[in-house]
């Protein structure tokens, strides 16, 4: 632990290093006197330079040259150590959101860069925020999205993340444009539009602790989808509702036609980010189709075609956010059906290290950036951004919560309602967004607003949401995979009730969800998955999936064994006693001749001696023994002794010398195998085939494992 911190402090002192070396540049060299004029030549301002012979240097060094690269590796180092610091920090994960740690990590780090520079250390540009570090993260969270929750709560996932930003962004907008009219003196500035702009950014939600804690956790599968539905697409409508109220603030004057316009343009920036993942996730998908001869490159692909999606749509002006997000659920069944086991794994564990890489470094920077000299400080708008932020969030919830649970089977809970509400923390989203935005007299005084949301969201609500869900007892999901047999219990009452909405003529979801799955499989499936990779049915694809799910050991499965829970060591006397126990029972285990059901075997004559003497096992179906059972009637009476005697035959294992049947006269045609045996030859065979046991030749008999019969008397 004190090695990684170590190494870490290292790394930050290799970090503001070279830029302490780049304030001070080398002085300029003495130029030489007195030279001969064969050394010299006309320099640029008309005067005499001279050119020295420089000597071969054994060893130099050229920061500029790797300067970029060399930085960018220093910083993912010292994210990636800190990231593992925390891990093997004892309690302290369970006490601590991560988030909280790596951003003291970065308070830490720009301290130290500003009181060796004594100037503000670097910060996260938009721009690198926006094309390199919310992609990763973005598609990670659309790729593993459970699809089966997401597109059942998905109404209201939209309500809660459409409506519910629109209530939070003018809610807060107009609240604080009251606050400014209320102190004109220190805030008075602030028009309403800069309100409503600051109000669109502080209202982008990023639950990242909420999420790990309900993971941790398992809170019930309703909430935990509900809060990642929701943060997912809210962070898409803050984008769009922030690039809006920016393009009226640059415009000279806002008129209603402009408002109309602005509506319009919502929606064509959604769903244009909606159709262009859509296609690119088609497109990714085909392609994974032609991928069986070159499957090392297969993953790439999953990779390619999503960030494309996302840099055509910012080069289109919609949203990217959305374009990734449906890019990765289309193409996800698709492509995890074409692709090889080990593609599938690639993609995971490659996707989950970009997206933690990228959390990390976001964390990092956010605490580096807040130490700067840029700050302005204003009590009433940063109290009351905080206040309004947990205001307008509550009743938020409460109220479209109270509308959507009359249109819902399953309620959300007022627990549920809390945990959502009290979740609702700021992340990366609002802090580069706010950096975005164009210079005017109060952006300094927004900055450190939004740093203090972020920080008070992060460290108060993060560290008090676990509590407060084993305080509250949320309900938990079931921590055990679904079986094979739950699947299809559950698919079969999808399956009845699109059937009974079909009849009703009522159009729910089941309808829709019944109609798009036989169309997928009617054309979707055939045109983008391999012939040799379609399952036969889908209950195949169900267990395929879940034996994928067991091979790879899934997070969500818990462990057989409570890995907390230590048994103790075993004491002599209980081991001799255990020892005992095992000896007795194996010992009347091998006196006790176990029956078992034979179909090859008739039941004996009740007449026949209880003793339990083994009888060898009849030979194979080509040499079995029969015997002539017919009657002086003519009839088959043995047959009918044999049938009214039926009952269960056991077969028993005992070691025995090998029998070596000398007379070929014994054995039966092979038509005749299926004969029954008459009581008395059966004896008399018995006394034929134990006369037999000695060797021939005076040598041991050779001792095998074979298995003798036996019959059960009828009561």
């Amino acid at each position: 632990m004190a090695a990684l911190w170590t190494l870490s402090l290292l790394l930050s002192a290799c970090l503001f290093w070279p830029a302490c070396l780049a304030l001070n540049p080398p002085a300029e060299l003495p130029q030489p006197h007195n030279l001969p004029p064969s050394l010299g030549a006309n320099s640029s301002d008309g005067g005499l330079s001279v050119d020295l012979p420089m000597p071969l240097r054994v060893f130099s060094v050229d920061y500029n040259h790797v300067q970029a690269p060399f930085e960018i590796v220093l910083w993912i180092m010292l994210a990636s150590l800190a990231k593992l610091g925390f891990h093997w920090s004892g309690r302290v994960p369970a006490v601590v959101p991560e988030s909280c740690l790596l951003i003291m990590v970065g308070l830490l780090v720009g301290g130290v860069i500003y009181g060796v520079r004594h100037s503000a250390p670097p910060t996260l540009s938009a721009d690198a925020f926006f094309l390199f570090l919310l992609p990763p993260i973005v598609l990670d969270a659309g790729y593993f999205l459970p699809g089966k929750l997401f597109f059942e709560n998905l109404g209201t996932i939209l309500w809660y993340a459409v409506l519910g930003t629109l209530w939070n962004v003018l809610g807060i907008g107009l609240s604080l444009y009251g606050v400014c009219l209320l102190a004109p003196s220190s805030l008075g500035d602030i028009s309403l539009l800069h309100c409503l702009l600051f109000g669109s950014l502080i209202a982008a939600v990023d639950p990242v602790a909420v999420l790990s804690v309900f993971q941790e956790m398992h809170v019930n599968d309703q909430l935990h989808i509900l809060v990642f539905g929701e943060s997912l697409l809210n962070d898409a409508v803050t984008v769009v509702l922030y690039k809006l109220f920016e393009s009226f603030l640059r415009l000279p004057s806002v008129s209603g036609l402009d408002v109309l316009l602005g509506g319009c343009r919502v929606l064509v920036v959604g769903l244009g980010g909606l159709f262009v993942g859509l296609f690119f996730g088609l497109v990714a998908a085909l392609t994974s189709r032609f991928t069986s001869r070159a499957q090392v490159i297969a993953p790439l692909f999953v990779f390619l075609y999503s960030y494309l999606s996302y840099l055509t749509s910012e080069m289109l002006h919609l949203s990217g956010i959305m374009a990734i997000v449906t890019c990765a659920v289309t193409m996800k069944q698709y492509v995890e059906a074409n692709v090889s086991e080990r593609s599938k794994t690639s993609i995971q564990y490659f996707l989950k290290m970009w997206s933690s890489v990228s959390e990390t470094l976001i964390f990092v920077f956010l605490g580096v950036s807040t130490i700067q000299d840029v700050h302005m400080w204003s009590w009433p708008f940063v109290c009351s951004t905080l206040l309004l932020c947990l205001i307008w969030r509550a009743t938020g919830v409460l109220l479209l919560t109270a509308v959507v649970n009359k249109l819902r089977r399953n309620t959300v809970t007022f627990r549920d309602q809390f945990i959502i509400a009290y979740g609702g923390l700021r992340g990366a989203i609002c802090f580069s967004l706010v950096f975005l935005i164009d210079d005017f007299p109060k952006k300094r005084l927004f900055i450190t607003t939004t740093i203090v949301v972020i920080l008070f969201t992060v460290f108060v609500q993060g560290m008090t949401i676990k509590p407060l869900v084993e305080l509250l007892d949320v309900k938990r999901k079931k921590r055990a995979l679904p079986t094979v047999s739950e699947e299809i219990h559950s698919r079969l009452i999808d399956h009845l009730l699109a059937g009974i909405e079909d009849v009703v003529g009522y159009w729910g979801q089941h309808y829709w969800k019944d109609k798009f799955e036989q169309f997928n499989k009617k054309y979707l499936r055939r045109f983008l998955i391999r012939e040799d990779h379609q399952a036969p049915s889908s209950i195949l694809r169900v267990y395929q999936e879940l034996e994928r799910r067991d091979q790879r050991g899934d997070e969500e499965a818990p462990p057989l064994v409570d890995p907390r829970s230590h048994s103790r060591p075993l004491l002599p006397e209980e081991m001799d006693s255990i020892r005992r126990i095992l000896s007795r029972n194996l010992q009347n285990f091998n006196n006790k001749q176990t029956p078992a059901y034979s179909r090859h075997t008739l039941h004996q004559d009740a007449t026949m001696d209880r003793t339990r003497k083994p009888l060898h096992r009849h030979q194979s179906l080509g040499e079995r023994y029969t015997f002539n059972t017919q009657g002086e009637d003519g009839e088959f009476s043995g047959s009918r002794r044999g049938r009214a005697g039926l009952s269960r035959s056991h077969t028993v294992c005992s070691m025995s010398p090998r029998p070596v049947l000398q007379d070929s006269s014994v054995l039966a045609a092979p038509s005749q195998s299926r004969g029954l045996v008459d009581p008395k030859s059966s004896a008399v065979r018995k006394e034929q085939i134990s006369s037999q046991h000695q060797a021939p030749d005076g040598r041991a008999p050779k001792k095998q494992l074979s298995f003798v019969l036996e019959s059960e008397k009828q009561q």
